[in-house]
């Protein structure tokens, strides 16, 4: 492997202890950071991803406040809770994880959420500020990638960024979020997915290549300019065993790229962290 690895785990270690210095600080003018989650129903990988999310919670001293409903919880019954943690001055942030049960609207349940409580960044509201380039808070893993890449030094002002997906919580916010005028960004975006010609002729063309389109081994190492930058940022399982969009030759011609495990994953969890402590600062 010839490419620099673009280390999530360490970063997200420096952000985290960050955060937790900003929480002793609000703790001594007697104001304690709180995160929510709100599950519905038992799908495995969202509880574990919301087990996750409170660890990391507890780790740098923020308090979480969890709601479980069971799979059988009607519309009223989860906007009930929205409508809790909208008026509960200890939850300063929250989330409601998805996918929702089939029978319940998710766009109702999230547009009931108070922005300024958006954990996730992807309310209407803050997605319309990021479009704007209007202060607001930020969609979590689109963050941590353009955290990534400057952490890294990686070029990408007056370069070329080609994301793959065109999805609510990574690749349309991410575009959005690589042209905008902010440091580390400020890039001609390219937005492409599986169903247009020549996809890897459009990848080819990247500077920095972020794959976010949930298709194991979709970019191979020859859709990859010579030096580039490529995240994996799309997942599937296969049975347990998490599976990049990146194939794993891509290393032997990338400049950077993301470990399979450690790169994306542990950014998005940091800058949910991020957004609750500039919640309960801001309140």
């Amino acid at each position: 492997m010839t490419a620099r690895l673009l280390d999530g785990e360490r970063l997200a270690a420096q952000v985290r202890a960050d955060v937790a210095r900003r929480v002793e600080r609000l703790v001594a003018r007697g104001v304690r950071p709180g995160l929510g989650t709100v599950l519905v129903g038992d799908d495995p990988a969202s509880a574990r991803y919301v087990s996750m999310k409170m660890a990391d919670s507890a780790e740098v001293g923020i308090a979480s406040v969890h709601e479980h409903l069971p799979a059988s919880a009607t519309q009223q019954d989860v906007e009930a809770v929205v409508a809790r943690f909208n008026a509960d001055p200890d939850v300063h942030a929250y989330i409601v994880q998805l996918p929702l049960p089939v029978h319940i609207d998710e766009q109702r349940v999230l547009l009931a959420v108070d922005p300024a409580k958006d954990a996730d960044g992807l309310h209407p509201v803050n997605l319309g500020r990021l479009v704007a380039s209007h202060p607001g808070v930020l969609p979590c893993t689109p963050l941590g990638i353009v955290e990534l890449l400057a952490a890294h030094d990686v070029p990408v002002e007056g370069r070329h960024a080609v994301v793959i997906g065109r999805g609510l919580t990574i690749g349309r916010p991410l575009a959005l979020l690589l042209a905008s005028k902010r440091p580390g960004c400020n890039a001609a975006v390219t937005v492409v997915h599986t169903g247009v010609d020549d996809l890897a002729g459009l990848v080819r063309s990247g500077d920095v290549v972020v794959a976010a389109a949930g298709h194991a081994g979709l970019v191979t190492r020859d859709m990859v300019k010579p030096g580039a930058a490529v995240v994996g940022a799309g997942t599937s399982f296969e049975g347990k065993r998490l599976l990049s969009d990146v194939e794993a030759s891509v290393a032997d011609v990338a400049g950077w790229i993301t470990p399979r495990i450690g790169g994306v994953g542990p950014m998005t969890r940091a800058m949910l962290l991020r957004n609750a402590v500039l919640a309960a600062e801001r309140s």
